[in-house]
């Protein structure tokens, strides 16, 4: 069990102190907004408006918004002995360790953490407890600092990608006549067990496809129809608006 603070505990704060919760670890949630804070009071082993509380970890987690990021960073005054891991989108490493004397690990999750099954990319690679707490909340893969706008937009914003490819597919379902819940539980099911099935088997994409779309069989009809139509490209357009985006607010926070 490590104690980890999570300051700033919204929409990915608060899925990612859900998650530690749930993995056994001593978690303190720190919010201004007390509302907040009471929706974790069930879940968090303490809960505080107070900075210098959860500035008492080893391990605190920034999960306020970019442009508050320095500002609150400041404000704590950590030791070289502590690790802060940073969400907050666009705030590039070097900004980070400028302000603090802690270690820096820069992170970019999604809010599948609250459940064990992030997706987050990091820069540096962490190591002893901050690797230990990082794995327990899903799958991490370190990347090089100038990739992580990219991975902003696949991993980071990917999830609302792929509820609205869930939602076409229940959409489907619904038409053609099935309950709107099952219909929902069909095509999310789909979808997690074809994640698993790309993680855990040494098989190419491509090749998985293959295998499915058998000749003369039911999908290779569906395929050809996705074959033929552009849904690469405008897939790849939503991933590089999203990237351009979270580049744009790098330069903006490093402007200020």
């Amino acid at each position: 069990m490590v104690h980890v603070s999570v300051i700033g505990c919204g929409h990915m704060g608060g899925a990612l102190v859900r998650g530690l919760s749930a993995a056994g670890h001593r978690v303190t949630a720190c919010d201004v907004d007390e509302s907040v804070l009471e929706d974790l009071s069930g879940v968090a082993d303490e809960t505080t408006t107070d900075l210098e509380a959860a500035a008492s970890a080893p391990i605190v987690v920034l999960a306020v918004g970019p442009d508050a990021a320095g500002e609150v960073l400041a404000d704590l005054e950590l030791d070289p002995d502590q690790t802060v891991v940073s969400v907050a989108a666009g705030v590039s490493t070097s900004m980070l360790e400028s302000t603090t004397d802690a270690a820096v690990i820069r992170m970019m999750p999604n809010l599948a953490a609250e459940y064990g099954e992030m997706a987050a990319a990091v820069t540096p690679e962490p190591t002893g407890d901050v690797a230990t707490v990082l794995d327990d909340l899903g799958t991490v893969v370190t990347i090089d600092e100038d990739r992580m706008d990219l991975a902003t937009a696949i991993n980071g914003s990917g999830p609302a990608f792929v509820f609205y490819l869930i939602g076409a597919m229940q959409q489907a379902g619904i038409e053609g006549g099935l309950d709107s819940d099952d219909a929902a539980a069909l095509a999310a099911q789909t979808f997690k067990g074809a994640a698993e099935i790309v993680l855990q088997s040494d098989e190419s994409v491509e090749e998985l496809v293959d295998a499915v779309a058998t000749e003369g069989g039911t999908t290779i009809e569906g395929m050809e129809v996705l074959w033929d139509s552009d849904v690469e490209d405008v897939l790849g357009e939503t991933v590089a608006v999203t990237e351009e985006r979270s580049a744009e607010i790098t330069a903006e926070i490093g402007d200020e």
